[in-house]
C-alpha cells in the first residue's frame, strides 16, 4: 500500500506560481510513474505531467514550458512547480503512482488540492 498527501493549492491570482507537493508513505518500490493530474469542474480527469520509472518526464501541451515536475527520492516526494498559472489552469490537482505487482499495475491516487487561478 502506498499512501499520498497532497499538499500547497490554493487561490493565485493569474500570472502568479504555486508549488504542489506530495508525500509518498508505505510499501514505496517497484515504482512505475508518479505524476499529477487535475479535474476541473465538469471536465475529464487529465494528466498533467509524470515521471516514468527511468525518469522520462511528459507534460500535457497545455501546461509545457510552465510547469516543473520534480522528484525528491530521500524524501520521497513529488512536486509540481506551477508558474505563469492561467484561470484555465483552476481544477483539482490529484498525485497519483503506478507501482508494479508481478504482472499488474496498482494505482494510487492522493486526496487531491484545489487550485484556484482567479483575479
Amino acid at each position: 500500500q502506498v499512501q499520498l498527501v497532497e499538499s500547497g493549492g490554493g487561490l493565485v491570482q493569474p500570472g502568479g506560481s504555486l508549488r504542489l507537493s506530495c508525500a509518498a508513505s508505505g510499501s514505496i518500490f517497484s515504482i512505475y510513474s508518479m505524476g499529477w493530474y487535475r479535474q476541473a469542474p465538469g471536465k475529464q480527469h487529465d494528466l498533467v505531467a509524470v515521471i516514468r520509472g527511468g525518469g522520462t518526464l511528459k507534460y500535457a501541451d497545455s501546461v509545457k514550458g510552465r510547469f516543473t515536475i520534480s522528484r525528491d527520492n530521500a524524501r520521497n516526494t513529488l512536486y509540481l512547480q506551477m508558474n505563469s498559472l492561467k484561470p484555465e489552469d483552476t481544477a483539482v490537482y490529484y498525485c497519483n503512482v503506478m507501482q508494479a505487482e508481478g504482472t499488474k499495475i496498482l494505482n494510487y491516487w492522493g486526496q487531491g488540492t484545489q487550485v484556484t487561478v482567479s483575479s
